[in-house]
């Protein structure tokens, strides 16, 4: 289907390249017929090392209803104030679970526990910027520079903070270790902290200089063969535009 050649990605006339030592082939193949391209030897070495497979998934049809009714009940209940989202939401999992539509497995698998040791450190060390009075303190330090400009000068340099801090580390992280600074700069200055903490949502999702500032990022950073530059060539410029758009409009629909 596509071969990795010389650092290049082929999906055209793969048929007629000319493998080399170190290439990397996609291949589709039956189950049965695994075995024997694993066995298939040359000069008494095995021909190819099999890095990674992938099933076709078993999707469960029958299960389709139940699975859009549980999803469409966790919303209402949630918007309608019914239920607290993460009680929703848990809720509806153990629903799924008990009616087949996942198996516990699948439902343990799902679980990206390095998110949450992630959250749950960054948590911490939000709490302990705050308890400490670090955060306090980073707040006047900022007011003290830009304070006179006023609380959109603030708004500012706390996205373009956010926005760089989110580029080597969590989304989640920087924004749980960010809010208790947003917070306590708006009741220094006496204003409303929403448009503070909408910044830092904002920026926090706004991750497009390197390649590991995001999921999605890394995903497609091997895949597309792209390299660090492209990242920083073409994200560079997006996050600047967006921390003009946020300074300007996120006061707009965020009143102090």
């Amino acid at each position: 289907m596509a071969i990795r050649h010389r650092g290049e990605l082929m999906r055209d006339k793969v048929a007629n390249t000319e493998l080399r030592a170190g290439d990397t082939l996609l291949i589709e193949v039956d189950r049965d017929h695994l075995a024997n391209l694993q066995q298939l030897e040359l000069h008494g070495r095995n021909t190819f090392l099999i890095v990674n497979e992938v099933d076709i998934p078993d999707y469960r049809k029958d299960k389709m209803l139940t699975v859009v009714l549980t999803l469409a009940g966790v919303v209402v209940l949630a918007s309608l104030e019914i239920m607290p989202i993460m009680m929703a939401a848990i809720t509806g999992s153990m629903f799924l679970v008990l009616t087949r539509c996942i198996t516990m497995e699948e439902a343990y698998n799902a679980i990206d526990w390095k998110v949450i040791f992630l959250l749950a450190g960054a948590l911490s060390l939000g709490v302990a910027l705050d308890v400490t009075g670090t955060a306090a303190l980073i707040s006047q330090s900022m007011i003290m520079l830009v304070g006179s400009l006023g609380p959109v000068a603030i708004l500012s340099g706390l996205y373009l903070i956010t926005s760089l801090l989110t580029e080597t580390m969590s989304n989640n992280a920087s924004a749980v270790l960010l809010a208790p600074i947003a917070i306590a700069a708006s009741v220094e200055m006496g204003v409303d902290a929403r448009p503070f903490l909408m910044a830092i949502t904002f920026a926090a999702s706004s991750s497009f200089m390197t390649p590991v500032g995001y999921q999605t990022n890394t995903m497609i950073y091997g895949v597309g063969t792209y390299n660090y530059m492209d990242f920083m060539r073409v994200g560079t410029p997006l996050n600047l535009i967006f921390w003009v758009l946020a300074t300007i409009f996120i006061p707009v629909f965020f009143p102090f």
